[in-house]
């Protein structure tokens, strides 16, 4: 197995995109255990290897087709799934009634962000990097999120589900809007 051919599935840049995934299971189930903080570090070492896996396949010119898709799915359990569950399983509700329509707009954040992994794929080639993004990205949306919890959880500046959840709708719109962000 030769962990630099573009060709082999288990390239060294896929190996770390599947370390994002095996992270992002992980951090899932501490939000089930309401270990929110594990889940939280681990999502954030999860992004460590997203930027890293970029880079090992730029510079070892090991982008391909199945890496970029592979890295869509990742960011998508990463980035997306995980930081949803994380801050609503953190919320406190009043009624099921509230808690209904805030999972509604949890839903609909997490469709925003598979759009947007999808649309990106197929717009990009594998190996190019543009200047900017359309769009806000998936790691960026779940960095909003996580600010949220923190407001919400450590500084207590805002409790309430229904403002986080608009809050969280402003950012699924913002996954698909014509907001430029540059590429780091």
């Amino acid at each position: 197995m030769n962990l630099y051919d573009a060709n082999n599935r288990f390239n060294l840049a896929n190996i770390v995109t599947f370390s994002n995934v095996a992270l992002g299971v992980t951090a899932l189930y501490f939000v089930t255990q309401k270990e929110f903080l594990v889940a939280i570090i681990l999502a954030w070492i999860a992004g460590g290897l997203d930027i890293l896996d970029g880079k090992i396949a730029r510079k070892y010119n090991l982008s391909n087709e199945f890496g970029v898709q592979l890295d869509s799915f990742a960011d998508f359990l990463s980035f997306v799934i995980m930081p949803a569950f994380l801050l609503f399983y953190s919320l406190n509700f009043s009624n099921n009634f509230t808690k209904f329509i805030v999972g509604i707009i949890f839903i609909y954040y997490i469709i925003s962000g598979l759009r947007r992994l999808v649309e990106f794929n197929l717009k990009t080639d594998a190996g190019s990097v543009d200047k900017f993004f359309t769009g806000v990205p998936t790691p960026l949306g779940a960095i909003l999120l996580w600010i949220l919890y923190l407001i919400s959880h450590t500084f207590g500046l805002i409790t309430s589900p229904i403002i986080i959840a608009s809050l969280v709708a402003t950012i699924a719109w913002s996954l698909n809007s014509k907001i430029r962000v540059p590429h780091p």
